[in-house]
């Protein structure tokens, strides 16, 4: 069984079986609620698939990109969850669960999609009027999405340009969908693959910065 979570958007919580069966889901789209939903998404989403925290073998934890304070919370929750279990982590770029999902959708519907064979970019909100952005183009033979280019920020009244010069189709997303974070950390298990990275995706510098020493005080 593998628990996949999510908060780089809203609070996302699935538990998926490693042959990519989906036991269940659970989400809040409160992009600012993180914290205080997350361990009742688990609990909800262990209980409805009639697990116990035991039965969870692995945890896959979607590794952004997306804003510090949010992201941090889900890749602390599965880090935690993983610690008390002694299972390992899995890391996801939260984005490839997108791609992924868009990928599986074309297939599974038969029907021509512009993602089948043209790059396409999944686009987030990243705040500060700036977007979030990856580049994917098709899926592999371990069944997980290609990543063209590496996440990356735009500002939001040029990002349309830059994705027109490259020729990416543009996909916006609202919300990781967990079920497919964990579908594709199944995946790269299976292949003996690595596809997201140790560290968080913080694509932006943070505001807090290193104390140049004390201040001088005067009268």
């Amino acid at each position: 069984m593998i628990l996949g979570i999510d908060t780089s958007l809203g609070s996302a919580v699935a538990v998926v079986e490693h042959d990519g069966v989906v036991r269940s889901q659970r989400e809040s789209s409160d992009p600012r609620g993180h914290a205080e939903v997350i361990g009742s998404l688990i609990a909800d989403a262990l209980a409805e698939a009639s697990i116990r925290p035991s039965d969870v073998t692995h945890v896959a934890a979607g590794m952004g990109p997306g804003p510090f304070t949010g992201l941090r919370v889900g890749i602390a929750a599965a880090r935690a969850f993983a610690l008390g279990r002694g299972v390992p982590v899995v890391p996801v770029v939260s984005h490839d669960a997108v791609a992924l999902e868009l990928l599986l959708h074309a297939a599974l519907t038969g029907g021509r999609d512009d993602t089948d064979d043209e790059a396409f970019a999944v686009v987030t909100d990243a705040r500060r009027r700036e977007f979030a952005y990856t580049v994917y183009r098709g899926i592999d033979d371990d069944g997980l999405p290609v990543r063209v280019s590496e996440p990356a920020l735009a500002p939001r009244d040029d990002l349309d340009a830059i994705l027109a010069e490259r020729a990416v189709l543009r996909r916006d997303a609202d919300r990781i969908p967990a079920a497919i974070l964990a579908l594709a950390a199944g995946r790269a298990l299976s292949a003996g693959r690595t596809i997201g990275p140790a560290d968080a995706l913080y694509l932006r510098s943070p505001d807090v910065t290193p104390s140049a020493g004390p201040k001088r005080v005067t009268a």
